[in-house]
């Protein structure tokens, strides 16, 4: 395809994907929901897509900066980190609603710090070394996160 087609398909598709919760609303809140999740879904394999499918580098932890990212936003987003620290809440007395267009480039600056954090070290490694790296940074993740129950409390420890 030219060039000019795919631009007008792309953008036919993000008009078509910002139009989408608008139009499945009237069927229920549970659609929308459904559409959110399948779209987070699209978003990581697109992701995963370009580290192992054009850079050729097994990364078994990726999903790891995917929840750093979502914990930031749902720490930012919510009144729970006010409630936590009565530091904040003295500031925010209403809780720290932050705004989307700021949370996400402070969410992105995050994950980018720990891509920076486990890439410095893992610059020479690769097949199934880095496999075994990145897998053991996301599991480190993924125990750090169900096991933070002091200060924030995340996930209560389950």
């Amino acid at each position: 395809m030219s060039r000019s087609k795919n631009i007008i398909l792309f953008v036919i598709g993000a008009i078509a994907l910002l139009v989408l919760p608008h139009l499945l609303q009237p069927f229920g809140n549970a659609w929308v929901r459904i559409a959110d999740v399948a779209l987070l879904y699209c978003l990581l394999a697109l992701g995963l897509n370009i580290v192992v499918g054009y850079a050729g580098l097994l990364d078994l932890g990726y999903i790891a900066f995917f929840a750093i990212g979502a914990y930031m936003y749902a720490l930012l987003s919510s009144p729970h980190l006010t409630d936590t620290f009565p530091a904040i809440k003295a500031m925010f007395p209403n809780g720290l609603h932050t705004p989307l267009l700021v949370v996400i480039p402070l969410a992105l600056g995050l994950a980018g710090v720990f891509g920076v954090l486990l890439g410095a070290p893992t610059l020479k490694l690769r097949g199934d070394y880095l496999a075994i790296v990145t897998l053991g940074f996301g599991e480190i993740i993924r125990v750090f996160m169900n096991t933070l129950d002091h200060p924030i409390n995340i996930t209560n420890g389950a």
